[in-house]
């Protein structure tokens, strides 16, 4: 099962998706995928199994259609809490695919990042992820960037941006005064890149789950009862046609 291979016939953007007004930042929940192997009778690691694929299906399809950035909700502070055996099958999947991804980001037109704390993870993932992360720092020419949260809670994330702005202000390089909210951005794990216009959750669940609450704050929120294994380019078309058919304010009138 290759990750990072494309499909020969990619799906074209469906019908009455308007290609000019595409968000440009998508954020996806992958949630669902325990629920989907339990479906089936199978065990948990083959719906993640199951899921890595549809990860890779979506990340091709978002290139192709112009999403320049896809950040994706793939391993949370929480989940460590799961059984030992489904964790350790999680990051063993996760390094086999780190590994194609190594291989093949160049040539198909993709730069890998991480949110969140690597260092609780696995020695040999961990330097896979900074192997990754220093590959695409490298390259050049226009890229989709694909955010991988691995080891990822928002809150997190915020106490981590909060204690390096902190040790800035005590070295005497940052002032309390300068604090705003661009400032404080620059600390977190999304750096550099536009908060997200669009956040997908499947499986209907309708909650965030600690995943990019500062980012998200004015974000369009887009929910389906499709389960993450099951998500295809079709349901990702329909939350682009409900995205684009709202309008957003942003506080103003």
């Amino acid at each position: 099962m290759a990750f990072w291979k494309r499909k020969k016939n990619p799906p074209a953007a469906g019908e009455g998706v308007d290609l000019s007004r595409l968000p440009r930042h998508v954020g996806i929940i992958m949630d669902g995928n325990g629920r989907w192997a339990k479906k089936r009778g199978l065990p948990r690691t083959a719906g993640h199994a199951a899921g890595a694929e549809t990860f890779r299906t979506i990340a091709y399809y978002c290139r192709d259609i112009g999403i320049p950035y896809l950040t994706v909700y793939a391993f949370s502070t929480e989940n460590w809490k799961r059984p030992a055996e489904e964790v350790s099958a999680i990051m063993d999947l996760l390094g086999k695919y780190l590994q194609e991804v190594l291989e093949k980001m160049e040539r198909d037109g993709f730069r890998v990042r991480f949110f969140g704390d690597l260092d609780p993870l696995p020695p040999a993932l961990r330097g896979l992820c900074l192997q990754a992360e220093e590959k695409a720092a490298g390259l050049t020419g226009q890229r989709h960037q694909v955010n991988i949260c691995l080891n990822y809670g928002g809150r997190d994330e915020i106490l981590r941006a909060a204690r390096a702005w902190g040790r800035e202000v005590l070295a005497g390089r940052q002032s309390i005064d300068d604090l705003t909210d661009e400032v404080f951005s620059r600390y977190l794990d999304s750096r550099g890149m536009p908060d997200p216009d669009l956040i997908i959750r499947p499986s209907g669940e309708l909650r965030l789950s600690n995943f990019l609450p500062w980012q998200s704050a004015y974000a369009e929120l887009y929910f389906t009862d499709v389960l993450w294994p099951d998500f295809t380019p079709g349901v990702l078309d329909q939350a682009l046609l409900a995205y684009q058919g709202r309008q957003r304010r942003f506080g103003g009138v």
